[in-house]
């Protein structure tokens, strides 16, 4: 099977998606005359000017409405133009989940750019946070575009950790100036203390912490609070633990739990209120039916729901 790299930029419209294309298929050390096709999924005020490309081997596709995105369709373009690579610019208004199943099979993402005007990413936050977070969660680097000089870039800083730990983030000031993002996120817990103690307020980043930095967590001995669930697949030698958690918006409140060992499980209330003390070890457990944390409870005793029941990442 042929496999297709496809280069995906993101942002909502006039973020500065076009201006990037076009300054690097201008560019010959990447724009080596390899056969490109480039979907273009909306128009916005700039316009990609092809004359400029340091080669002419670039065939621009439009796809206007979503629903023509289909696995067809891209087969096609990508037969009749003999490209060997892809550029997508995609629709700020819609879902990644739907492009990525539109792609057809043999299409890799090997690189995602999120673009954002940071003149107006914070309204856009405030009002569509669900459409924002679709686009930050999966991006490898996170470009604001015409910073003020000398602006406090915290609040894009924390706009981006909120949803990603790993995504590269760059400034870009309205005199063209690239500045890497060097701010430091230390956890709010101590992951070197003998008891690593997770307050209520941070369940959601150190649930995410502990699914992206498992084997960090090998061995240490945690405590924080919980909803028991009585897995219908245990013989009460377990239960699993945890709390819902939302990303963006209510329709994507999920639960956020992990597989605890102990032998009295079957004593314990169904979705009751608990703290939890246990050791983490890394392992095959069949309540995930992979690999994952387990851990051995050491202690567990009643609590009072937290004040917010719902963890969130902000």
């Amino acid at each position: 099977m042929t496999q297709i790299p496809v280069y995906l930029f993101t942002g909502f419209l006039d973020s500065g998606k076009t201006s990037f294309i076009q300054e690097t298929l201008e560019d010959p050390s990447y724009n080596d005359g390899t056969p490109t096709l480039l979907l273009c999924c909306e128009e916005g005020e700039v316009e990609l000017e092809p004359a400029r490309f340091a080669s002419d081997r670039v065939f621009i596709q439009t796809v206007d409405e979503q629903e023509a995105l289909k696995p067809k369709l891209l087969e096609r373009l990508v037969k009749s133009s003999r490209a060997q690579r892809v550029f997508l610019e995609y629709n700020g208004m819609w879902q990644i989940g739907d492009l990525y199943d539109a792609l057809p099979e043999g299409w890799i993402i090997v690189q995602e750019f999120c673009f954002m005007d940071s003149s107006t990413i914070l309204t856009y936050n405030a009002n569509m946070r669900n459409l924002v977070v679709d686009k930050l969660q999966s991006a490898e680097m996170v470009i604001f575009n015409r910073m003020p000089k000398s602006a406090d870039v915290m609040p894009y800083h924390k706009l981006v950790r909120g949803i990603s730990r790993r995504a590269d983030i760059v400034y870009e000031s309205v005199e063209g100036q690239v500045i890497p993002d060097t701010i430091k996120d230390p956890m709010p817990f101590d992951l070197n203390a003998p008891v690593v103690e997770i307050e209520d307020i941070d369940y959601a980043l150190w649930y995410r912490d502990l699914s992206e930095e498992l084997p960090n967590y090998e061995g240490k001995t945690l405590k924080f609070k919980g909803r028991v669930i009585l897995d219908e697949r245990s013989d009460g030698s377990f239960f699993v633990f945890g709390r819902q958690v939302m990303t963006c918006c209510v329709e994507d409140i999920q639960f956020a739990g992990v597989a605890c060992v102990y032998p009295d499980s079957f004593r314990l209330k169904n979705g009751s209120w608990a703290t939890v003390t246990a050791i983490v070890h890394v392992g095959f457990h069949e309540a995930y039916g992979r690999e994952g944390p387990v851990l051995t409870v050491t202690e567990i005793e009643p609590a009072i729901p937290p004040v917010e029941e719902v963890a969130t990442f902000y």
